[in-house]
């Protein structure tokens, strides 16, 4: 394994982020003067971040004001790659989705709030704390800091998740813009403790209150000024990602009730057409305006799968949900052939991918090891489709090694990624109960043992 991260406590201003590339000599955020020259031999034989950073810690006890010579602030921009080359984030992302292998596989972590705190800590990061995992109001910063090459921006009901700050001041229940109410769902980790938030209450409920609800306005300005402000500062380096999942049949049995929904399709379809029309309209608008502000690709999609199969019929998807997502797609290539389309469902949906195909879809999201097996889909889709997740996170991650978390990123690459059409990515939010030490070998695995950054052993 590459060094991929040395780290220290200082001053303000003089930590440094995560490592990418080679050698130290070559390292722009790591300066080493010259009368230091001599620790470069030994520091480049160090394998992991622990031994590494117990080496600096070492160093500087033994000789304190080695502190300022060895380390200079952070930088910003593109990671370096060991052999002396460079690529944008975006042009990264941009090769494997045309199916070309850039200089390593694209990187994509989403986390949940409590698990960006912890590695906001770790990586001594100041500043807002407030996290969204589907990219909705965050400064970004800590997903550059970690060299991500994608970056998330979401107009929708999707934001709801995880909304106290915004709804109820931080209390622990609170009613969205659409109606639906949620309460907090605490849980404990041998991390500390988190919560989920969970749907208590349905606005669509009854049937009657169908015919007088108004859904919010996607038309509103105000929700695009993120995306604008994204856009501006980090298009021409980062592949930009307009959020819009839950895009349908989520939302829908949001305002309705999952059970009472799904009752709707057989007992009463009319009433699902109508029902499920309302989030269409809405992601619809949400998702044309982001096209035409400049984003690279869509996320769209909808939980539709289990375990084992899926959660409602094939024949059910292809009445109720197929048709709306073609609409969807071929509305949004209409405005821009160029853009990108990802199709977000947990589970197991292979009955139902040939015709995400047929109606467009370039990307699938997110291919749960555990309910489908990554290296199949690519060989029987491979050549029209491309993948974005693949890393387990129901077992490898929180529950493995880290020996067993980098295994499987190598196997990833090797069996999916070997001629481009994948962007790594844990397959959820990374939760609280994950151990760095698996955070931290998933992201050194991704960024230094992957395409060409793989000079150090």
């Amino acid at each position: 394994m590459k060094l991929a991260l040395l780290r220290m406590t200082l001053p303000p201003g003089l930590h440094t982020r995560q490592m990418t590339g080679g050698p130290l000599e070559n390292m722009p955020e790591l300066r080493i003067s010259a009368k230091h020259e001599s620790f470069l031999p030994h520091v480049n034989r160090v394998c992991g971040r622990r031994r590494v950073r117990a080496y600096a810690q070492q160093s500087l006890q033994a000789d304190p004001s080695k502190r300022d010579s060895l380390l200079i602030p952070m930088k910003k921009g593109p990671s370096p790659m060991s052999n002396g080359t460079s690529l944008k984030p975006r042009d990264r992302v941009s090769m494997s989705l045309n199916h070309e292998k850039p200089d390593r596989c694209p990187m994509q972590i989403s986390f949940t709030p409590e698990f960006a705190q912890r590695l906001r800590e770790d990586m001594h990061q100041t500043g807002r704390s407030v996290h969204n995992p589907h990219g909705g109001g965050n400064t970004y910063e800590l997903e550059r800091a970690l060299g991500q090459d994608l970056l998330l921006t979401s107009v929708g009901w999707a934001n709801s998740y995880y909304a106290n700050e915004t709804y109820a001041g931080g209390t622990d229940s609170y009613t969205d813009e659409w109606g639906v109410s949620w309460k907090n769902a605490p849980y404990e980790t041998r991390f500390g403790a988190g919560f989920y938030t969970d749907i208590v209450g349905h606005p669509l409920a009854d049937e009657h209150a169908v015919a007088s609800y108004r859904p919010p306005d996607p038309h509103r300005p105000e929700l695009y000024g993120e995306a604008e402000r994204l856009i501006a500062a980090h298009k021409s380096d980062y592949w930009i990602v307009g959020v819009t999942v839950t895009t349908i049949f989520e939302t829908a049995w949001a305002l309705r009730g999952l059970e009472q929904m799904m009752i709707d399709f057989t007992e009463d379809p009319r009433l699902a057409e109508t029902i499920l029309d309302i989030p269409f309209r809405y992601h619809l608008a949400a998702a044309k305006r982001l096209v035409e502000l400049g984003v690279d690709m869509i996320w769209t999609g909808d939980d539709v799968g289990m375990q084992h199969g899926m959660m409602i019929s094939p024949n059910a998807w292809r009445r109720f949900l197929k048709p709306r997502m073609a609409e969807f797609i071929s509305t949004l290539k209409a405005i821009n052939p160029e853009v990108k389309i990802a199709y977000h469902s947990d589970g197991n949906i292979e009955r139902i991918i040939p015709e995400l195909i047929e109606i467009g879809l370039d990307v699938l999201n997110p291919v749960q090891p555990a309910c489908m097996d990554p290296a199949k889909l690519k060989r029987e889709y491979g050549d029209k489709l491309c993948f974005w997740g693949c890393i387990d996170e129901q077992h490898t991650l929180p529950f493995g090694a880290p020996d067993e978390v980098r295994a499987q990123v190598l196997e990833r690459l090797e069996t999916v990624g070997y001629d481009g059409g994948l962007i790594l990515s844990p397959t959820h939010h990374v939760q609280l109960d994950t151990p760095l030490e698996n955070f931290w070998a998933l992201v050194h695995a991704i960024d230094g043992e992957s395409g060409l950054a793989s000079g150090l052993h």
